[in-house]
C-alpha cells in the first residue's frame, strides 16, 4: 500500500499530463508516494485540447469567487474519484494537493472551504479566490510558491493569499522566487518536494 498520494491540479488550458512529470522528479524525495494528474472537468473556453477547473471567459475579480463556488461540485467528484481509486478515502491526512495557477486556486479553496482536510497543499503561481462562508480547520500546512516576475499572477497575490490563509488559522510557508515568471522553476519544484517530505508525515502535522 502506498504511503502518500499527491494529486496535481493543472493550470487553465492545460492537461494533467503537463504536471505529471513532477512525480518522476519527486520519486526520490517522496518514496512510497503515488502521483495522480487528472484533467480538469471542463473544456477550455478558447478551444484546443486543454481543460479548465472553471470558466475564464469574462472572468473578473468580482465574479471569480462565484465561479470557484460553482466549480466545487465537479472538483469534488474528481478528487473523490482519485482518492477512492488510490485507496486514500479514509487517509486524507496522507494526501497532498499540488496546484499550478488555476489549479492552485482550486487547491486552496478545497482546504479553505473545509471540504478537503488533506495533509498538505502546495500552490504554485496562484491566488486566493474562495467565496465566503469559509469553514477552514486550519490543520493543513500550505506552501505558496510564487515568482516575483510573474506577469499573469502578480506577486502581490501571493501576499494576499498568505494573509487570508493565516487569518483562517493555516500554517503557511512562502517561497518567493526572484526573477521567476508564471512557471514552475526547478528551484520551486525542489522547495515543494522538500515541503511535502517534511509536512506530509504524521510528525509533520501541527
Amino acid at each position: 500500500m502506498s504511503d502518500r498520494l499527491v494529486i496535481f491540479l493543472h493550470g487553465v488550458g492545460s492537461r494533467g499530463a503537463d504536471l505529471a512529470g513532477l512525480g518522476d522528479l519527486w520519486q526520490d524525495a517522496l518514496p512510497g508516494t503515488v502521483f495522480a494528474a487528472p484533467d480538469g472537468p471542463f473544456p477550455f473556453d478558447f478551444g484546443g485540447n486543454g481543460r479548465q477547473w472553471f470558466s475564464v471567459a469574462g472572468v473578473t475579480d468580482g465574479n471569480r469567487p462565484e465561479r470557484v463556488r460553482d466549480a466545487r461540485a465537479a472538483f469534488n467528484r474528481m478528487i473523490e474519484g482519485v482518492v477512492t481509486e488510490q485507496g486514500f478515502a479514509d487517509r486524507l491526512d496522507r494526501v497532498a494537493l499540488v496546484g499550478f495557477s488555476q489549479g492552485s486556486i482550486m487547491a486552496l479553496d478545497a482546504v479553505a472551504s473545509g471540504r478537503w482536510p488533506v495533509g498538505a497543499v502546495v500552490a504554485f503561481s496562484g491566488r486566493f479566490a474562495s467565496p465566503p462562508p469559509l469553514a477552514a480547520t486550519g490543520a493543513t500546512p500550505v506552501l505558496l510558491v510564487h515568482g516575483t516576475a510573474d506577469p499573469t499572477m502578480p506577486i502581490a497575490l501571493c501576499g494576499e493569499a498568505e494573509t487570508a490563509l493565516s487569518e483562517l488559522g493555516f500554517d503557511v510557508e512562502v517561497s518567493n522566487l526572484g526573477g521567476i515568471g508564471h512557471q514552475i522553476s526547478p528551484d520551486g519544484a525542489n522547495r515543494a518536494a522538500d515541503f511535502l517530505a517534511r509536512r506530509l508525515t504524521d510528525k509533520g502535522r501541527k
